[in-house]
C-alpha cells in the first residue's frame, strides 16, 4: 500500500495580517432598531440554507448581532422568513 500523505495546515500569511477587521453595518448606518419587517436586510446574514451567519462572518457586533438574530427569528415566526431552503433550489 502507498503510504497515505497528510495535509499540512496553512501558516498565516502577512496578507492575513493586514486585513481589515469588517465593520458592523448597523453601527456604521447608526441603525437604532432592528426591524424584522425588513426582509431584505436581514436575507443578507442569513445562509442560502436558511442558517443565520455567525458574527466573524458578518462582522456585526454583539449587541446588534442579537438584534439581529431575534429579528430574524420574529420574521421566521411571522411566515416572511423560512426556516430552511427549500430541498431542489
Amino acid at each position: 500500500m502507498p503510504p497515505t500523505s497528510r495535509k499540512k495546515r496553512r501558516r498565516p500569511s502577512a496578507a492575513d495580517a493586514r486585513r481589515r477587521p469588517k465593520v458592523c453595518q448597523f453601527c456604521k448606518d447608526k441603525t437604532d432598531y432592528i426591524d424584522y419587517k425588513d426582509v431584505a436586510v436581514l436575507r443578507k446574514f442569513m445562509s442560502d440554507r436558511g442558517k443565520i451567519r455567525a458574527r466573524r462572518v458578518t462582522g456585526a457586533c454583539p449587541k446588534h448581532q442579537r438584534e439581529m438574530a431575534i429579528a430574524i427569528k420574529n420574521a421566521r415566526e411571522m411566515a416572511l422568513l423560512p426556516y430552511i431552503a427549500q430541498r431542489g433550489q
